[in-house]
Formats: structure tokens, sequence, C-alpha cells
């Protein structure tokens, strides 16, 4: 199934806890840094215990400013990418990131792309005071992710798709 057990921390920017889960790490490449969760996975989203019904495959790429999550059917979601600061990782067995509210979605089937949260992330950013860079970074991530998953090129195509065959 993978190598080592890695703890996926997302945070949001004031510092609150978002997402929490174990993954397996699975490759690593050009791309950056594949984890794999099976179903059945416990994991917490938004401070609530939840269990994972469905497996997905997770890429950290090493300094972008975006993670992107790759689930099978019946998600409608084929591929979710969350804005996000660079990955930070204070050990080999945790990862670190702040969600910035900005989503990308590829919808399974009709191949339509969404920018998600437009509102929230404009909330957040008076709410939660982002520095202009953080703005800057994050509505750059967002328009090259919605650029990029639209067209299809990898590693939103099919690199993810043997990873995915073994997590399912």
């Amino acid at each position: 199934m993978g190598g080592d057990l890695v703890r996926v921390i997302y945070t949001k920017f004031d510092g609150s806890a978002h997402r929490d889960y174990p993954a397996w790490r699975l490759a690593e490449n050009e791309h950056g840094v594949w984890l794999g969760v099976r179903a059945g996975t416990d994991s917490i989203y938004h401070g609530r215990a939840l269990r994972q019904q469905h497996p997905y495959v997770v890429l950290v790429p090493r300094h972008a400013w975006w993670t992107a999550m790759f689930s099978p059917e019946p998600r409608t979601a084929e591929v979710y990418c969350d804005v996000t600061t660079p990955a930070r990782w204070p050990d080999p067995g945790a990862v670190e990131l702040v969600d910035l509210d900005l989503d990308v979605v590829r919808r399974r089937g009709s191949g339509l792309v969404q920018l998600l949260d437009q509102e929230e992330f404009a909330m957040r950013q008076e709410d939660w005071s982002y520095p202009p860079e953080v703005v800057r970074r994050a509505r750059q991530a967002a328009g090259w992710l919605y650029g990029t998953v639209g067209a299809g090129v990898e590693p939103f195509h099919s690199a993810y798709r043997p990873l995915l065959d073994q997590m399912v």
C-alpha cells in the first residue's frame, strides 16, 4: 500500500483546526509527495470526528500554494484542489498546511471546472487580515489551477490513477 504514515494537518489562517487525518506515503516525483487515504480512515474535519466513506489520494507539491485530492466514483468531484500556503514538513511524519478558502474542482463526467468559495475568501481576507502577498499568491494559485485542471494536464490528467488504484 505504500510507505510511512504521515499526519496531514490543515489549519485556517487564524490557526483554528480545519482537517487532520493520517495518510500513507505512496510516492514522490516531480509533482510532489503523493499520499493515500483508505475508506474507513478516522479523521477530524472542522473539529468533528469523521470516518472517510471513500478512499482518495492527495498530492502535496513541494513549494506550490495548493494541494489536490483525487477521488474515485461515486464522488462527484474527481479532482478537488485546496488553495493553501506551501506545505511545511516539521518532520517526515507530518505535513502542515494553511487552507486559504479558495477551491478548484473538476466534476466527474462533465469535466466542469469550478472556482469555489470566493465570497468566503473575501470575507476571511478582511476578518483575518490576510497580508497582501498571501492574497496575491492565493489568487494566482486559484487562477493557475482553474486553467491547468480544466486543460487536464498532469498531474491532473492521469498521473494519480495508478496511485488511487492502490487505495481502492
